[in-house]
């Protein structure tokens, strides 16, 4: 059964991909949870999952008010991409499979993959920034 919306039409459902889907496809959907509260359906998931989520992308949510702790990378798999309307991809590159009908975007955001603090801090605020963005143009 498809969620509606108030206005009736059926919920939008964006899909944001990274390799590990442990950082920038975690705070993407972090942040679309939060903001968009019950309006967007919100997955995540990585083309190489890693084993958890990055402790450093952890600690920089929690600094917004976002926990993200007891998120767990997930694979990636074309019933996920199909049961989406807006696929977010952050550098999953050829691994991202291509379904035709839905929306792509292509975030170029850097890694924080092995980064401290200082440097992951303005990744998470560009994300939340472009977040804010696919809300404004799904909402």
């Amino acid at each position: 059964m498809t969620d509606q919306t108030p206005t009736g039409g059926t919920r939008p459902s964006v899909l944001f991909v990274c390799v590990h889907n442990a950082g920038r496809s975690q705070m993407a959907a972090g942040f679309l949870t939060h903001l968009a509260a019950d309006r967007i359906d919100v997955l995540s998931a990585g083309s190489m999952p890693g084993d958890a989520i990055n402790p450093v992308a952890v600690e920089a949510m929690a600094e917004v008010g976002i926990d993200i702790a007891g998120e767990q990378p997930k694979k990636l798999t074309d019933s996920a991409v199909e049961a989406s309307d807006v696929v977010i991809t952050m550098g999953c590159g050829d691994e991202c499979p291509y379904v035709p009908g839905k929306r792509y975007e292509d975030w170029v955001l850097e890694d924080p993959a092995g980064q401290g603090i200082e440097a992951v801090r303005p990744i998470r605020d560009e994300i939340r920034g472009r977040v804010e963005a696919l809300i404004a143009s799904l909402t």
